[in-house]
């Protein structure tokens, strides 16, 4: 038999390539080098390539209990996104996962972190990973205002929500974004203010973090240029900036929560701001 047909044979006979084992609901996490992560994916993605929103839960929660938060999920897996929900690792003494950033104890590299996933989550889901939103509550919305300051370029936009800077402040940001902050006015855990928890670990007041971004961004002056109170949120948004970015704060009436509406509210800022290219 001549080698080339013999090699064919073989090639045909052989048992398929192992495909990448299924994982994501909120039984199933999928693994990578620096921990586990939790997915969703919409039954009509948005795209063959669609695009994901990436959600850091709040202290002590996990992954799994974002993908099982149907009041958040479902309206992104409505509109064709991916929702991937890493989880935090478990400080020493305490329960449920949390993240590490700014001068906080340093149990990995989140950005690290993400990327894995995100290189994994492309793999077998096929998002599109210029097409990326960061988002997350309280501590996790938190992680997402360090990883915009940190690596501002490698995601698509940041949307965090009831979680900002820590003090120290940081002093400058690596460069421009386009981030949407949304807070609850009578939020007592994540007070617009900042607070004190216990010596040396102290939130960041919002304002004094959207000062900085505004620097960053390059905006022309302090004051937002446009304002809008519809539908039970109050916003400003700050345009004349360099370009290609863009910045807005959502104020809501509630507490610490994610409000009702957020997610469409957020892709809508997304999707304008990141237009699709086809």
């Amino acid at each position: 038999m001549r080698p080339v047909l013999a090699l064919l044979l073989v090639l045909a006979l052989a048992p398929p390539a192992p495909r990448a084992q299924e994982c994501g609901g909120a039984d199933s996490p999928c693994r990578v080098g620096l921990g586990e992560y939790h997915a969703s994916v919409p039954q009509r993605p948005a795209s063959e390539r669609p695009p994901a929103v990436v959600h850091f839960h709040g202290a002590g929660a996990s992954g799994a209990a974002v993908v099982g938060d149907s009041s958040l999920v479902e309206p992104l897996l409505a509109r064709g996104y991916v929702v991937i929900a890493p989880t935090g690792l478990t400080r020493p003494g305490r329960s449920g996962g949390s993240w590490s950033f700014g001068a906080r104890p340093r149990l990995r590299d989140e950005l690290a972190f993400v990327r894995e996933v995100l290189t994994d989550a492309e793999a077998r889901f096929h998002i599109d990973r210029s097409r990326v939103l960061l988002s997350g509550f309280s501590i996790g919305g938190s992680l997402v205002w360090y990883l915009a300051c940190a690596a501002p370029g490698e995601f698509a936009a940041f949307a965090p929500v009831a979680g900002g800077f820590w003090e120290p402040l940081p002093e400058a940001c690596a460069g421009p974004v386009r981030l949407l902050h949304t807070h609850g006015w009578r939020d007592r855990t994540v007070p617009l203010e900042g607070r004190p928890l216990r010596p040396g670990l102290v939130q960041g007041d919002i304002f004094q973090g959207l000062q900085l971004w505004r620097r960053t961004n390059g905006c022309a002056g302090r004051r937002a240029d446009s304002f809008a109170t519809d539908g039970g949120f109050w916003r400003r948004d700050w345009a004349d900036c360099a370009p290609g970015t863009a910045l807005g704060l959502i104020l809501h009436p509630g507490g610490h929560e994610v409000p009702p509406g957020w997610a469409d509210l957020a892709l809508d800022w997304f999707e304008t701001v990141v237009p699709r290219s086809h």
